[in-house]
This record gives C-alpha cells, structure tokens and sequence, in this order.
C-alpha cells in the first residue's frame, strides 16, 4: 500500500508543478519545449522505476526488436510525456485563432457521420499522443465534449489541471457519477471522451488479447455504448514531425457485435494497431498488464 504523503509534500509538489507550468506557458515556444523535454528527462531520472516498467513492457510487446531500438521508443515517451506538458501549459492562451498552430484535423467527417445519428458519439481514447489537447481543441474547432477523469493523487495539482481541462468549454465527468453523466450525455447528441486503454481490475473488466499477452480491460465502455446506442468512434491526437505540430485524427465508427468480450477486444485491437503505428507515444510507463488471470505470476 502507497504510503500516505504529508500535508507539506503536497505543497511542495503544487509549488513545484505550478512553477513549471507558469515557465512552460510564459517562455518563447522554442525555450519552453526545452525545458519540458528537461523536465520529462528529470522524471524519468528521478523515478527509475517508470524506465523499469517501460522497459518490461517494450520486451514482452514488441520482443521482435532490438534492446537499443525498445529503449529509443522509452525515450520517446518521455519526450511525448513532455509535449503533453507543453501544452497543458499553454491552454490559457489558446484560442480559436490560434489553435491551427498545435493540432490539425483528420477524419472530422467520421465524427460528424456518427453525431448524425443522434444517439451522442462515444470517443474512444488512450494515453496516446496528446489526448488532453485533443480534447481541448475540439471544443474550440468543432464543439465542447463531455470527458471522463479520475483524480490525480495530488488534489492540489489535480485542482490546476482540472481549471485547465474546462477552459475551452469542455465538461468533465468523474467516476462517482460516470455512467448516469455519460448517458444524459449521449441523451443530448453529445459526445463523450473516455480514455480506455489503462489497467483494471478482474471485477471491473474482462481478459482481452493485447500485444500478444492476456490484459484486463474495463468492460463499462460496451456497455455504455449497448445501452446509449451511441456509436463508438476513435480519436487519438498523434504528433507529426514534418509538420511539427499534431494531428487530431478520427476514424470510422467501431461496429459492434453485442458480445462483452468481443466489442472489447475489437476496441483494444484497434488501439493496438494505431499503437504500434505510433509506438513512441504511448504510456509505456503505466503497469498495464498488471491484473494477472487466476493463478498466473505477477508480471511485474
């Protein structure tokens, strides 16, 4: 069990969070993504055990490549962990006249297909990329949405992410009050963001093939679409070099089947796909595999 932080920890990680952020707002572009490539560069120093899980979950997924080339894709998210920064930083000062200059569209007509419909359009979402701008500028560019949120450890940060997360419109739904806030949502033809790519447990989810190995994945996503009839469309923000800037990209609706365990599969096996297209921007840091079936060995 994680030990409990003091009162002065807290404070001390909000003044230290707060002070990276007024930096990262303030500071020319060019200066500003220094220093939060510096600062991702810290925390992967500072707190060795995010290299650790990364590395052992860059050998069991991708085993067909090499050691150096596994650690070039740990570089990269962290270096993606620090554009995330970047850009939660720089939330207060963008607008719709400038939001051109961070993301692009792709794919805008898939989401506009589903909310057609009007049964709402159920986003679906990872730690992949920039999945706090993609939000953010969809508000902006196209409409707000509704965007499912669990509380940081640190309220006091969680506080100034949370002011950030609602200024161009958005709305957030938090899981005491997920699934009626997700429906009345849907009820309304609006859509709904819900990261759905992180570790859950037995009781919460199902088992799912993802990158070869058995991992829990919360089952409350289906059944939300199953109820709602709301379409299920994915939507990544990636980032692209040539362009230097990233791409918010939708894709056709996921057809589903009725089936728990199938829609769910369906669901991370697209993920899966876009991942391994885009592996660098990926969370390899969080214990995705951590839920074990009954009677199998830890993973980490």
């Amino acid at each position: 069990m994680a030990q409990k932080k003091s009162g002065a920890q807290l404070w001390a990680e909000y003044i230290l969070a707060y002070s990276l952020v007024a930096a990262l707002r303030f500071l020319p572009r060019v200066a500003a993504e220094q220093v939060a490539f510096g600062a991702a560069k810290l925390l992967d120093k500072a707190v060795p055990r995010l290299r650790r899980i990364a590395r052992q979950n860059l050998a069991m997924a991708l085993p067909e490549l090499d050691a150096a080339k596994r650690e070039q894709i740990a570089d990269g998210t962290f270096r993606s962990i620090g554009r995330l920064l970047l850009a939660i930083a720089r939330f207060p000062s963008l607008r719709t006249s400038n939001i051109g200059q961070w993301i692009a569209y792709e794919g805008l007509e898939h989401y506009a297909a589903a909310k057609q419909k009007g049964r709402g359009i159920l986003v679906a979402t990872a730690h992949l990329g920039n999945w706090e701008l993609s939000a953010f500028a969809h508000a902006l560019l196209t409409e707000p949405m509704h965007v499912m949120v669990r509380p940081l450890d640190n309220l006091l940060i969680d506080r100034l992410v949370e002011e950030r997360r609602t200024l161009s419109g958005n709305h957030l739904i938090f899981k005491r009050d997920a699934a009626r806030a997700v429906l009345k949502a849907l009820r309304n033809n609006e859509a709904v963001g819900i990261l759905m790519d992180q570790n859950t447990s037995e009781s919460e989810g199902v088992f799912i093939d993802f990158f070869g190995k058995q991992a829990c994945a919360g089952s409350g996503f289906v059944k939300l679409a199953y109820r709602s009839q709301a379409p299920v469309v994915p939507g990544f923000a990636l980032w692209d070099e040539q362009r230097k800037r990233y791409v918010l990209r939708f894709y056709p609706a996921i057809e589903l089947t009725g089936d728990e365990r199938t829609d769910t599969q369906r669901i991370h096996s697209f993920l899966e796909r876009t991942v391994r297209r885009y592996p660098d921007q990926w969370m390899w840091i969080h214990r995705r595999w951590k839920t074990r079936p009954t009677g199998e060995a830890p993973f980490y």
